[in-house]
């Protein structure tokens, strides 16, 4: 069984996260771990808090030498922001600061405060923060590297910033590389056009949401089933991807585009080559029939909508004198699209590792990968 834990909050001493279930033997690279962690940190219009944290791995458990053991791997990233908050953070302290009482319409906050009976807004926007995402990221690149060991490679892009769209027309899914833009985009000049609209919500004071696409390549065929319905690998993958914070919508390859055309023009028909091999010349489907992978490239898409705290607070209320006020403004960012598809190809790494193992078994990276070469040998042709 594979599944994955975090904890912490956004100025708390440090994020953790558990990993359970990464079979023995997985050698584990922690520049690599790191590598992803600077990654979610970039991005044009990105908020001060980066400029204060450089988010690093620490591997406590779990690994011996470099590779691991099969017990459960626990990481850590300490918040160096941590120094500045210890009053109005102490775990066991007297309160001393001016309470968060403005509610930002769009976050967690008056829900929160509702639910858990809290007085103090802090108490639920420390852990709702999108902050909590540098441990699901820490927790990805584990999952990563297990892929990568099983050949299969996962990569991202934004595809529309604030109504701006990337062309798309020419894209190879199979062949799609990482690239090093600042919006994690592969349409340079609709990235320029991203950061002008970026930088003129900054200096509004308002902010921008938008799309990415994560993609999945070299998956086996059959990772998931049509059997029940949590274990279809769609319905997996879509969860993960609404679980990121400020996550509105999802889709699989055509996704609402289905509505649109007849199916003779989105189905996605299959051919034979010279050796008896079946491939497809489209992929609507995004790489997944009946809950079930099918060999090709699987394209997931979320929408993130604008973030809810800006620098022009909206109207909303205070939940201590009962008036009507603006918003709170935590530190923000004007626009973190680039740093949710970091985020989104953590939560589709661990999803299909999850489903690998769950499809291939195997204690140690030995039998795991022997069992997929057994499986692939099978079902050729």
């Amino acid at each position: 069984m594979f599944r994955f834990l975090t904890a912490g909050e956004s100025h708390g001493q440090c994020l953790t996260a558990i990993v359970e279930g990464i079979p023995a033997g997985l050698k584990i690279n922690l520049e690599e771990m790191n590598a992803q962690m600077a990654r979610r940190q970039k991005g044009y219009g990105r908020g001060g808090r980066m400029t204060i944290e450089t988010d690093k791995v620490d591997i406590l458990s779990g690994v011996r030498f470099g590779e691991t053991m099969g017990d459960p791997i626990t990481l850590r990233v300490v918040n160096k922001d941590w120094e500045n908050w210890t009053d109005r953070m102490s775990v066991m302290g007297t309160p001393t600061w001016t309470k968060v009482t403005a509610a930002r319409p769009g976050h967690a906050d008056y829900v929160g405060v509702k639910k858990y009976n809290r007085k103090d807004i802090r108490d639920i926007l420390e852990r709702s923060s999108a902050r909590e995402t540098a441990a699901r990221v820490a927790a990805g690149a584990v999952a990563r590297q297990f892929l990568d060991a099983c050949g299969i490679n996962i990569v991202s892009q934004v595809i529309n910033i604030g109504g701006v769209k990337a062309d798309t027309t020419n894209i190879d899914y199979k062949t799609l590389k990482p690239n090093n833009s600042d919006l994690n985009c592969n349409d340079a000049d609709a990235e320029q056009k991203m950061h002008e609209v970026i930088r003129d919500a900054g200096q509004a004071g308002d902010t921008l949401g938008g799309v990415f696409e994560v993609v999945v390549q070299n998956m086996p065929i059959g990772v998931g089933s049509h059997i029940q319905w949590d274990r279809r690998l769609d319905m997996q993958l879509a969860g993960a991807m609404m679980s990121i914070q400020a996550i509105k919508g999802v889709e699989i390859g055509e996704g609402f585009g289905y509505a649109n055309k007849p199916g003779s023009k989105l189905h996605d028909e299959m051919f034979y080559d010279e050796n008896k091999n079946v491939y497809r010349k489209t992929n609507h489907a995004g790489g997944i029939e009946g809950g079930m992978s099918n060999g090709e490239p699987i394209i997931v898409r979320a929408c993130m909508k604008p973030i809810p705290t800006l620098m022009t607070p909206l109207h909303s209320i205070d939940i201590e004198s009962k008036e009507e006020v603006l918003a709170c403004k935590e530190r923000s960012d004007v626009c973190a699209v680039q740093a949710a598809s970091v985020v989104g190809e953590a939560m589709v790494a661990l999803t299909i590792a999850k489903a690998v193992i769950e499809t291939f078994g195997g204690s140690c990276m030995a039998d795991l990968l022997n069992n997929i070469k057994s499986y692939n040998e099978r079902i050729k042709g």
